[in-house]
């Protein structure tokens, strides 16, 4: 029987009462599905519900096959190893007593023989240079996420469950991961917003307000098709406003004609010219044909109303988000940083950095790359000021803001309105409003507290409060930004940096943000 995954009729709540997912019905084969949409939108969920750790309101999920759930993060032990995580630690043990002469004949007769060679294949496809002893403590977090990823193709499940698996990876962790999915042949459901692991895919499922949709091909092809489709939706929107226009003036049109035949009625009545048992069948026709041109008029308005209510939510749902950012007036010959002859680091005698100058003048913008480890953070510290470099000088000449990974330039007790007016205090209220507003802060969501935001919703908290004030500042410094932003999310934020003409300074390891946010230079660390 072919393996699979079927989500029938699923409807799934929050615990405050918000249907998430409403009558779903979904299919998925032996191929790569990239599943997609805004965050808050029900992605994690659906895994949840495939994988049993949630159980739906209403409907069934029939799992014919095998499954492995890539977790963001798990819990370990100091003295765990590879091979624990792995599973295989008795089993590598009784090889080693077999190897020393130490093993029973009945311990042997389980033996696995292909067992280390595999284990290596298996860390060679996700490019981990680790061995089954290897504490998983000395593991950085991307190593351990390659690590993890190389434990469940190492199983061989029928279906990878991936959730976000390239999140925190540095560039060659990255790689491995796109193109261990890209020599996939089982079935995989990779829940993402990295463009270049979506390309890989078979096909792509979007989760919307509206429910799910299926596109075949990867996310270019997926791309391509929802600019038609937004295309499309507008030419709706059109036709069904003009319509909705239609029907009023006809309906218009109609009581005016109603208006001036009862004014005529009424003149005659007062001439006297009809008779008193003709006026009272007149008015009693009257009154009838009225009430049905009205019920009438009112059904086809209502329908109108609701066609163009239906077509304009379609544009919601596919309409790229969009952020305008004021200018900063940055001069192309202004010396925005300089480093010279920098060492630095956080314990004596092992340096981070050494001998580094670096500088940046008028609207540069410098992606600050490298693996993990290699000083990236340290060097975002020392040009920000908060470590002060061992020998040489740093020095910032214009006003800078940083957005680091955990956005601790918002106050976590405030709502995301105050925060704003905290960072911008020349802004009015209706300033406020407005800029949050085209961060998708809108009426009451601006007055959410910030300590109780997602992530992605932090940042753009964040992103709002830096770069809608009247002024930005000249100099942005940006900390992997698209770590937890959704897709659309992250698009808004490309658009609005390729309008913003100061400087930037940006550490990340999506080459596709890269790129689109027109890096003109690179410091390799």
């Amino acid at each position: 029987m072919p393996h699979s995954i079927t989500l029938s009729k699923i409807t799934w709540s929050t615990p405050d009462g918000h249907t998430l997912l409403s009558d779903l019905d979904l299919t998925f084969g032996s191929e790569r599905a990239g599943l997609v949409g805004r965050n808050g939108v029900g992605k994690t969920t659906l895994l949840k519900l495939v994988t049993g750790d949630l159980a739906p309101q209403s409907g069934s999920v029939t799992v014919v096959g095998t499954l492995g759930l890539l977790r963001q993060s798990v819990q370990i032990a100091p003295d765990e190893t590879v091979a624990d995580l792995f599973g295989i630690a008795e089993a590598l043990d009784l090889l080693a007593r077999a190897e020393h002469g130490e093993a029973s004949a009945e311990a042997l007769a389980g033996a696995d023989w292909t067992l280390e060679a595999r284990l290596a294949a298996a860390l060679a496809r996700v490019g981990l240079d680790a061995e089954a002893g290897t504490p998983l403590a000395a593991l950085s977090g991307g190593q351990g996420t390659r690590a993890a990823l190389a434990a469940l193709i190492f199983r061989e499940p029928d279906f990878l469950l991936l959730d976000e698996p390239t999140n925190n990876l540095d560039r060659d962790g990255r790689r491995a991961v796109i193109d261990m999915l890209a020599g996939w042949r089982a079935g995989a459901i990779v829940v993402s917003h990295d463009r270049e692991l979506l390309d890989t895919m078979d096909a792509i499922v979007e989760l919307t307000s509206l429910g799910a949709t299926r596109y075949g091909g990867n996310w270019s092809a997926y791309r391509a098709r929802k600019a038609l489709e937004l295309a499309a939706a507008h030419r709706d929107l059109a036709d069904a406003e003009k319509h909705a226009a239609d029907i009023a003036r006809t309906a218009q049109a109609v009581a005016e004609r109603k208006a001036r035949k009862d004014s005529a009625g009424r003149r005659k009545k007062a001439r006297g010219d009809i008779p008193r048992i003709m006026l009272g069948a007149m008015k009693e026709r009257s009154e009838l044909t009225s009430g049905a041109n009205a019920r009438l008029a009112e059904s086809r308005q209502a329908q109108a109303a609701e066609a163009v209510t239906m077509a304009r939510e379609r544009i919601e749902v596919l309409q790229p988000l969009t952020v305008s950012v004021p200018p900063t007036h940055l001069p192309a010959s202004r010396t925005v940083l300089r480093m010279e002859g920098v060492t630095a680091g956080y314990l004596p005698e092992r340096p981070v950095i050494r001998d580094l100058s670096f500088a940046m003048t008028g609207p540069e913008r410098v992606a600050v790359t490298g693996p993990n480890g290699s000083g990236k953070t340290t060097f975002l510290a020392l040009v920000t000021g908060q470590l002060q470099p061992w020998q040489g000088s740093v020095r910032l000449f214009t006003d800078a803001a940083m957005l680091d990974q955990r956005v601790s330039l918002l106050d976590p007790a405030l709502s995301i309105r105050d925060n704003f007016r905290r960072i911008n205090p020349e802004a009015d209220e209706n300033a406020c409003r407005a800029a949050l507003a085209r961060f998708m802060f809108r009426a009451d969501a601006a007055l959410q507290i910030a300590g109780s935001l997602s992530g992605g919703q932090m940042l753009r908290a964040g992103l709002a409060a830096v770069l809608g004030g009247a002024r930005p500042p000249a100099l942005l410094i940006l900390d992997e930004p698209t770590n937890h932003l959704d897709i659309d999310s992250i698009e808004a934020v490309e658009a609005g940096l390729r309008s913003y003409d100061g400087a930037l300074l940006v550490v990340s390891h999506d080459e596709p943000f890269l790129q689109a946010i027109d890096i003109t230079r690179r410091l390799e660390l």
